[in-house]
């Protein structure tokens, strides 16, 4: 599986955590807000960076089908679902 930026990045915060952890978590890592709060629906920023956020919640969904992260504890209604990096996901960084 070929990893675009997001994916990989995902995937390497994901690894790198010493217990299984919300994907969504490291969203405003990887893409940090570039407006301000108080910015309209509209603002041009803030439709790109929600673009981005639903791009992260889809490399999650990638990663998952091929294999570099499984679901150890499935969302229960207080929490998302808590991931961890596969060998396969290990092995994709390396």
């Amino acid at each position: 599986m070929t990893l675009n930026a997001d994916e990989h990045e995902l995937l390497r915060l994901i690894a790198q955590s010493p217990e299984p952890v919300a994907a969504s978590d490291f969203f405003h890592t990887i893409h940090p807000a570039n407006f301000e709060r108080s910015a309209v629906k509209e603002d041009p920023r803030r439709v790109a960076w929600q673009e981005k956020q639903f791009g992260l919640y889809r490399a999650v969904i990638d990663l998952h089908d091929g294999g570099l992260v499984r679901i150890v504890h499935p969302a229960n209604g207080e929490r998302p679902d808590l991931t961890e990096a596969t060998e396969a996901g290990h092995a994709a960084l390396a």
